[in-house]
């Protein structure tokens, strides 16, 4: 596809539109013409992102003002997206949805991990999960996204390669610990979030079943592997990130790092986007969130106990870019035949 693409961003005040609308700005082939936000309305994009001061002089406008255009990134809450899917999708031939709506591909999963009945059975499969390292050659047909979720980007991520080289065991528990930061909770303050309650916590909020669980589970299907995963996740003092790590049993305990390298290279030797980092030496020997805040890469590595058999895998990533935003602008480089890092060059900080 040649030409500028008009987009537009429904839900733009919180965080993730901001992300959106910054790594927008700086793309080669597309001109964000609306944003919205019900409650900012009438009010500079600048008032709720004042990174972006001086970058835009675009206004929020009500969703009801939206006019069609070619791409819509929906930012909503979880639920709302699937209560007016036939209105989005009228407004662009192409609409990515940031939200949980449509992620899992089982109505089913949805009573199970969101408590409700899905409002829109019929478009589930319609969508295609929006993690290209997974999906590419089927984003690069799509018209309907799904978002991915931030926590279970990071732990498909530091999974995959032993699940797809057959590597693992899939009949041993998985167990995936991740600790998040404060911006996971989003732009609205509430009582966890308060900054007496929040500063200097390590506090798990969810050791057992978290909603991400289930993308996990039906990323690693597509390996042909159903192995059971456990899921746990811990707020801790930090804004952007994400260090998600696994604990996976090998089919054969006399495979090595020679073996768990290949499997690693196969998997990311050419993605854009995904860095193998194990070191000798050195203090970011292993895959660490803070260097990755506002860039689209994820840091992934591995260390082998050969006594036991275990592998730790390790995934680091900005849960606002790659988490969300990032690999929404990714994946639309892909539906139009752009250069799939098209506005992703950004490459983080450091020192921060």
């Amino acid at each position: 596809m040649n030409g500028r693409l008009t987009a537009a961003i429904l839900g733009g005040s919180g965080y993730t539109g901001g992300e959106l609308l910054r790594l927008l700005l700086d793309h080669p082939h597309v001109e964000v013409t609306q944003i919205t936000s019900e409650r900012q309305a009438g009010r500079f994009v600048h008032f709720m992102h004042p990174n972006l001061r001086g970058r835009t002089r675009l206004k929020f406008t009500a969703a009801s003002e939206l006019q069609p255009v070619d791409v819509l990134f929906a930012c909503l809450p979880h639920g709302a997206s699937q209560q007016r899917i036939e209105t989005l999708a009228a407004l662009a031939p192409r609409l990515i949805d940031l939200s949980a709506d449509f992620r899992l591909r089982s109505p089913a999963d949805y009573v199970t991990w969101y408590g409700h009945e899905h409002a829109a059975p019929a478009w589930l499969d319609r969508f295609v999960y929006g993690l290209p390292e997974l999906q590419r050659d089927a984003l690069r047909q799509a018209r309907y996204v799904s978002g991915v979720g931030c926590n279970a980007t990071a732990a498909t991520l530091a999974l995959w390669p032993l699940f797809k080289a057959g590597l693992a065991d899939p009949t041993r528990d998985v167990v995936v610990e991740v600790k998040v930061g404060s911006s996971e909770g989003g732009a609205e303050p509430g009582p966890s979030s308060h900054h007496p309650e929040r500063a200097g916590v390590v506090r798990s909020f969810a050791p057992t079943g978290h909603r991400h669980t289930a993308e996990v589970r039906q990323a690693l299907s597509l390996t042909g592997a159903a192995p059971p995963i456990h899921l746990s996740v811990t707020a801790v003092e930090m804004v952007r990130g994400v260090l998600a790590t696994g604990h996976v049993f090998l089919r054969d305990r006399s495979l090595g790092d020679k073996e768990l390298w290949a499997a690693y290279r196969a998997a990311y030797g050419k993605e854009p986007f995904v860095r193998i980092v194990k070191e000798r030496q050195g203090l970011y020997r292993y895959p660490e969130p803070k260097i990755l805040a506002g860039s689209n890469y994820v840091d992934v590595g591995f260390e082998l106990d050969p006594v036991s058999g275990r592998v730790v895998v390790l995934a680091a990533l900005d849960n606002l870019v790659k988490g969300a935003a990032g690999s929404a602008v990714q994946c639309l480089n892909l539906m139009a035949g752009w250069d799939e890092t098209a506005g992703l060059g950004f490459t983080g900080l450091h020192p921060v």
